[in-house]
């Protein structure tokens, strides 16, 4: 078919489909039935095997009576069901909301309401607070349980369990491709730090270029056997469950990260990749030597969250570790910005390889563009490494936007650009590195954390008469949240009473880990003086 005025060929369905990252699992099905896809625990899964269970799955759902458009929720730690689920999911064309487990019950329930999810796939693991959460809701969603024999505690709270789910289902289910790439496979949600969480949402497009900028960007070969470090739940695992399945490689499954599990992972499954917060590389460095085992390949680690210290950095590259710093948000499907690697900076001393490696890095390959400007005028700042603005990107994987939240959408696109918040600078080659966060967000162990939520805790406490929360550096969590304490006239508590008031009112992870009694700093006008508690924290 040609357009008339300038006779150039319109698009046609020899030459065009949507961008769908569910087209690596029918491939790589095709092509490598009977290559490893999924180890676990004692449990092997082939190729085939997967793409049929996610076939089952897509299937049920439909059964069910999920329609298009239909939000499905998954409350699971990193098993076999939560990498079929991100393809079964998609394949009954509802879209996925991997829900984060380390969250307490009014959290999970404003998600459930808020994203109007029909089904929640859970594993009995977490059943303590999604069963308090679902007392919350007025609707709640049909449940089905993960029922796996290593779980010893919690109770089954749905219909069936998932083994049953999936014998509803067709193996041979003919899922629909999609006819629009901008239609939603996702829906992810903040960690609530300026009030109630946000539910990010991932286009087809997105997660497809995605989960293809993964691999390039880290020169992932074919057939690499990647290690589930980082939550599923997290971007949906960073997009790599598309990733893994495009390049036909091994997801090696666990339930709990560890030290032990690692090293074990590595030496007896062969891993060569796995990705996490800068904690997880902490845990490999510090490993004792009972949890570690010795390997004669290469391992690569690909990092993000907090920026990683350039000790831990160093430490990983003496270890034999190859690490690759990455930078994104929940609006950007995870990593993307990269510190790609010069070759001639290995022959750089060890200390400054880690000191490059600590930036932040370049535009990855799907995406677009990124800038460092002035948060107001959006004009660039200078590129001399010195000059503070906020970081903005844009291109094919920022987000669609925030679900039932168009101002906040409105507001995160002003100027033609994602405003992520977070400042940074421009060294002169082009490499952006984070200096520090706007609205005080902490972020520890890849989670993030609101300074101002803990803050209100806090002035509930009868002996607190002021306070301020802010990040202490951390080497084994990127940083971690310390709190400044005003006491009231005759107030006596001590640091344990402060910490325990708050893991009484708070998720543990959100907890201060330090409590300073002083003083708070203020301005004239009495607002806190933040960066005088921060410059504690400084070495020179």
């Amino acid at each position: 078919m040609l357009e008339k005025e300038n006779m150039d060929p319109l698009p046609v369905a020899a030459n065009y489909v949507p961008l769908n990252p569910l087209s690596f699992i029918q491939r790589t099905a095709a092509a490598f039935p009977d290559n490893l896809s999924v180890i676990y625990g004692e449990k092997r899964y082939t190729w085939s095997e997967t793409y049929s269970r996610a076939r089952r799955l897509g299937s049920a759902l439909v059964k069910l009576g999920v329609k298009p458009g239909d939000r499905v929720a998954i409350m699971a730690s990193n098993t076999p069901e939560m990498v079929e689920a991100h393809f079964g999911i998609p394949m009954a064309s509802a879209v996925i909301s991997a829900l984060n487990y380390r969250l307490d019950a009014p959290a999970l329930a404003y998600i459930l309401e808020h994203s109007e999810a029909r089904v929640l796939i859970t594993d009995r693991e977490f059943s303590a607070a999604i069963k308090e959460a679902l007392s919350q809701l007025d609707t709640p969603p049909r449940i089905f349980d993960i029922d796996d024999p290593a779980v010893k505690q919690g109770e089954l709270l749905g219909e069936c369990d998932y083994e049953a789910l999936l014998g509803m289902g067709d193996p041979e289910f003919e899922w629909p491709m999609i006819d629009d790439e901008w239609k939603s496979i996702a829906l992810n949600y903040t960690s609530g730090t300026t009030g109630d969480p946000k539910g990010v949402l991932y286009h087809y497009r997105g997660a497809y270029l995605n989960a293809m900028s993964n691999a390039l960007d880290w020169d992932m070969g074919m057939h690499p056997t990647y290690l589930w470090t980082l939550p599923m739940f997290h971007c949906n695992g960073w997009c790599f469950p598309w990733t893994i399945a495009a390049k036909a490689g091994v997801n090696v499954c666990i339930r709990k990260v560890d030290a032990a599990n690692i090293y074990n992972a590595i030496a007896d499954q062969k891993v060569n990749y796995f990705c996490g917060a800068p904690i997880v590389l902490s845990l490999v460095i510090t490993a004792s030597e009972a949890e570690r085992r010795t390997f004669d390949h290469q391992c690569k680690a690909m990092t993000a969250a907090a920026p990683p210290p350039a000790a831990v950095l160093k430490s990983m590259q003496e270890q034999g570790f190859d690490v690759t710093h990455v930078y994104g948000l929940t609006e950007t499907y995870g990593p993307s910005v990269v510190c790609a690697w010069h070759q001639d900076w290995n022959d750089l001393p060890v200390e400054d390889q880690a000191r490059m490696k600590a930036r932040q890095g370049v535009v990855y390959t799907a995406q677009e563009a990124l800038m460092v400007a002035d948060s107001y005028t959006m004009d660039p700042v200078p590129w001399d490494g010195e000059t503070l603005g906020e970081v903005f990107s844009r291109g094919n994987i920022t987000m669609k936007g925030y679900y039932k939240n168009p101002e906040a959408t409105e507001a995160a696109f002003s100027g033609g650009w994602f405003h992520t918040g977070d400042l940074g600078v421009r060294h002169p080659d082009g490499y952006i590195q984070l200096k520090d966060r706007s609205k005080d967000i902490i972020i520890s162990g890849g989670e993030n954390i609101s300074s101002i939520e803990v803050e209100g805790v806090l002035h509930g406490h009868p002996a607190v008469q002021d306070v301020a929360v802010v990040a202490k550096p951390d080497e084994k969590w990127g940083e971690t949240p310390c709190a400044f304490v005003e006491l009231s006239p005759g107030a006596d508590v001590t640091e344990q009473d402060i910490i325990d008031y708050c893991r009484d009112n708070l998720a543990h992870f959100k907890c201060p880990r330090t409590v300073i009694f002083s003083t708070i700093p203020k301005t004239s006008t009495g607002k806190v003086q933040k960066f005088e508690l921060r410059k504690q924290f400084i070495e020179d």
